[in-house]
């Protein structure tokens, strides 16, 4: 083990975050299938959904109409109450920085920690996980899962072994052990594509994993191939990062109808860019790239982007350019289900620990 198995890393995971925060807020709704995201016959998606939904099957990025006919009776939360999700998160980074400074926000409701060294100058990191999950339900009447190891990898399959309100610890000395019969489906970065790959090849677990030489993984999976090596034993090096930038900031519309009419989404993406704006310009951000994307009725991608020396000056600028690409897509010629604009090249975001961040999160 390298040094960096001295670390003692905490990974925190909000359970169900805006479902839990809509049944809090909605006492007749505890103890029932809550799903938020798009109405249920529509073509939306679901962006979280409760506990008591998860039991039908439902799960994130389903379509808010599967989720419909897997459990009819549900409450579907069409107006996601964002400003509210976003109060309540900074309520739980406040108790992070009771901590320790050195916390990495992966998205609203999770985060990194290294708690090798913290303000309270505690040496167990499970007291410490314990004590974040204590005073989240304090502040917020919400629970937390948490995950406690020596790297992000293995703090973060942790956080989700024992959901909602968990705490499992991963030391160095039973990892080899837990990680021997671990699914691969549980590693980051091994999605469904990959998975279902490794297992045509016999990989379906770590053990499984572990037995490959690096040069046949770096042959078959390419610039994966070292990580995947690296996480089966354990091997995590990355630092938490507590500076991070955005790489960029973006929304979509998935339209109720498939639409022809390019003035008509023209129209449409103006007011996508004013709600882009709007976030760029509180949280004081300069954007030097406009993208444009356009999803089709067979469900087929088509982006455009446009670089700048300086950053965009305004709104109108931002409208115009996107207007402009919109016009070198096919809209117009061929139905158009969805379309989203983005902003990115902030200043900053080249540094070393800069977040990748989904680019048109749904509105």
């Amino acid at each position: 083990m390298s040094e960096a198995s001295n670390r003692k890393i905490i990974h925190v995971d909000m359970d169900a975050f805006f479902a839990a925060v809509e049944q809090r807020d909605h006492p007749q709704w505890r103890g029932k299938p809550v799903v938020v995201g798009g109405p249920p016959k529509s073509r939306g998606v679901v962006s979280t959904c409760s506990y008591e939904a998860r039991q039908y099957g439902i799960h994130s990025a389903m379509s808010s109409y599967e989720a419909y006919k897997r459990c009819p009776q549900a409450i579907f939360v069409t107006e996601a109450n964002f400003p509210e999700y976003h109060r309540v998160s900074q309520q739980v980074h406040s108790i992070f920085h009771e901590i320790t400074d050195v916390v990495e926000p992966l998205s609203i409701d999770e985060a990194f920690l290294d708690v090798s060294e913290n303000k309270l100058g505690e040496c167990s990191a499970t007291r410490l996980a314990q004590r974040i999950q204590q005073r989240i339900f304090e502040e917020t009447q919400l629970t937390a899962s948490a995950g406690v190891s020596y790297n992000k990898s293995l703090a973060k399959i942790a956080s989700d072994w024992k959901k909602p309100h968990g705490l499992t610890v991963i030391p160095p000395q039973a990892a080899q052990d837990f990680l021997k019969d671990l699914p691969v489906t549980k590693f980051w970065g091994v999605g469904p594509v990959t998975a279902k790959r490794m297992e045509k090849l016999g990989i379906q677990t770590a053990g499984e994993l572990r037995s490959w030489p690096l040069w046949r993984l770096i042959d078959v999976f390419g610039k994966s191939g070292p990580w995947f090596y690296s996480l089966c034993r354990g091997i995590d090096e990355r630092p938490v990062c507590s500076l991070r930038q955005r790489k960029s900031l973006g929304k979509e519309r998935t339209f109720p109808t498939d639409l022809m009419d390019v003035q008509q989404i023209a129209t449409i993406l103006d007011g996508v860019c004013q709600d882009v704006w709007e976030e760029v310009t509180e949280k004081k951000l300069q954007a030097r790239r406009v993208t444009v994307k356009v999803k089709y009725n067979d469900f087929r991608l088509a982006t455009r982007s446009r670089s700048f020396p300086t950053p965009l000056k305004n709104l109108h600028q931002f409208q115009t350019i996107s207007r402009e690409l919109l016009q070198e897509t096919k809209a117009g010629e061929r139905p158009v289900r969805l379309a989203g604009t983005a902003l990115s090249l902030f200043p900053g975001e080249e540094g070393e620990c800069a977040q990748l961040e989904l680019p048109f999160p749904l509105i």
